[in-house]
């Protein structure tokens, strides 16, 4: 399977920047490993949207967008489950 490219919307910066040194080291690990794979074992499709997915990282979430046609996954924001869906 070809790589697909990965990137963070600012937003998700921003959220990343927030992390405590071990939740961002969890999480970073598996952005990365959405360049081999962007729908991993345990993802799951956005209800209502076309391309958004979130992943369960303990109680965060990445929520991100993929382009099967560009080979890119775009990271929309890493939040908190209790934050992520408003």
């Amino acid at each position: 399977m070809d790589e697909y490219r990965v990137y963070l919307e600012r937003a998700a910066e921003r959220d990343l920047k927030r992390l405590s040194s071990e939740d961002f080291d969890r999480i970073i690990s598996n952005i990365r490993a959405l360049a081999e794979n962007p729908r991993p074992a345990g993802c799951r499709k956005i209800v209502g949207s076309k391309n958004d997915w979130r992943i369960r990282v303990r109680e965060y979430r990445i929520i991100y967008e993929v382009d099967d046609e560009k080979k890119a996954v775009m990271v929309m924001r890493v939040r908190h489950r209790r934050d992520a869906y408003r």
